[in-house]
C-alpha cells in the first residue's frame, strides 16, 4: 500500500503542475486575444515596440556624433544630409533625438522598476499586516502624496546632483509612494482569502506569503499600475530636464532639447518638434497599450487611485 501511494503522489502533482500551466497559458492567449480586439491598443503595442527597439540600437545607428558641435551648420532646415536639421550648436537633430529616446527610455524603465518594486512589497505587507501599523503608514503616505512632489524632486536632485542614479533612484522613491496605496487596496481583497489563511496556518512567514500567495493574485493590478507609473514618470524626467534639473548637457534629452530651441521656436520649428513628436508618441503610445491591457486583465483603470 506504501508504494502504491508513492507512485499516486508524483502524478498527481506532475497533474497539478500541467494544469497550473495551461491555465497560465490559457490566461495570457486570452489576454492577448482582448487586446488584438482593440485598434487603439494594437497601435499603442507597434509605436511602443517601435520606440523600445529604436532606444535599444539607438547608439549604432545614429548617423553623426550627438555632440559634436560645427558654428557652420548652426539652425539648418531638414536637407539630405541632415533629415532632422541641426540644432542652435550645429548638432544633428536626428542623432540627438534616436539618443534623447535612450536615455529617456533608460533612466523611466529603471526608475519604474524600482517604484514598482519597493511600492508593492510594502503595499502587499502593509495589506497584509493590517492593524495600527498600516493605518499609520498610510497616514504618512496621504500627506506625502499631498504634497508637490515637483518640489520635493528639484530639491533632491539639487542637493544630491544630477547623475542619472541620482535621477532613478529619487524619481522611483516618488512614484513608489503612489504604488503602495493601489497595491494595498488591491491586496486587501485577498487577505482574508482561504489560501491565504491556510498559509498562515502552516506557519508560513509574513514575506512567504507575500510574494507567493499575494504577488500572484495582485500581479494584473501590479503591471498596469506600472505602465501608468511609467508614462507618468517620462513626462516627470522631461518636466525636470526642461527646467535645468535632469540629465547633464550634452547628454541627449528630448526635455533639454525643447528647453535649449524654444527660443528659436519661430526661426527654427524643427528644433522643437521633433524631440516634443518623440516624447508625445512614447507617452501616448504607453498609455494606449496601458488601456487595452487593463481592459484585457479586467481592470479598471478610471477607478485606480492616483
Amino acid at each position: 500500500m506504501t508504494q502504491q501511494n508513492s507512485l499516486i503522489v508524483p502524478d498527481q502533482a506532475t497533474s497539478a503542475l500541467l494544469n497550473s500551466e495551461l491555465k497560465r497559458e490559457s490566461r495570457i492567449t486570452q489576454v492577448w486575444r482582448s487586446m488584438r480586439k482593440s485598434p487603439s491598443g494594437m497601435i499603442g503595442m507597434i509605436v511602443l515596440t517601435l520606440h523600445m527597439v529604436i532606444a535599444i540600437i539607438a547608439p549604432w545607428i545614429v548617423p553623426f556624433d550627438w555632440t559634436l558641435q560645427d558654428g557652420y551648420r548652426m539652425l539648418l532646415a531638414p536637407d539630405a544630409n541632415n533629415w532632422l536639421g541641426t540644432d542652435n550648436m550645429g548638432r544633428d537633430i536626428l542623432s540627438r533625438t534616436l539618443m534623447g529616446g535612450h536615455t529617456a527610455i533608460l533612466v523611466t524603465l529603471s526608475g519604474t522598476a524600482v517604484a514598482m518594486i519597493w511600492g508593492s512589497l510594502a503595499g502587499m505587507m502593509l495589506g497584509f499586516v493590517g492593524g495600527r501599523i498600516d493605518e499609520w503608514v498610510m497616514r504618512v503616505v496621504d500627506a506625502l502624496l499631498a504634497i508637490p512632489w515637483l518640489l520635493f524632486l528639484l530639491l533632491i536632485i539639487a542637493l544630491v546632483g544630477q547623475e542619472l542614479w541620482t535621477l532613478i533612484v529619487t524619481l522611483g522613491f516618488f512614484y513608489g509612494i503612489a504604488v503602495i496605496r493601489v497595491v494595498r487596496g488591491a491586496t486587501l481583497e485577498f487577505v482574508s482569502r482561504d489560501f491565504v489563511t491556510a498559509a498562515r496556518t502552516r506557519g508560513e512567514s509574513k514575506m512567504t506569503i507575500v510574494v507567493k500567495e499575494l504577488l500572484p493574485n495582485v500581479l494584473d493590478a501590479v503591471l498596469v499600475e506600472g505602465a501608468m507609473r511609467w508614462a507618468w514618470m517620462l513626462l516627470a524626467f522631461s518636466s525636470l530636464s526642461f527646467l535645468g534639473f535632469g540629465v547633464v548637457p550634452p547628454t541627449p534629452d528630448w526635455g533639454l532639447m525643447i528647453a535649449d530651441a524654444r527660443g528659436m521656436i519661430s526661426i527654427a520649428p524643427w528644433a522643437v518638434l521633433f524631440p516634443a513628436l518623440a516624447l508625445s508618441t512614447l507617452i501616448i503610445s504607453i498609455n494606449l497599450t496601458a488601456d487595452a491591457f487593463a481592459k484585457a486583465m479586467g481592470l479598471d483603470r478610471a477607478k485606480a487611485p492616483v
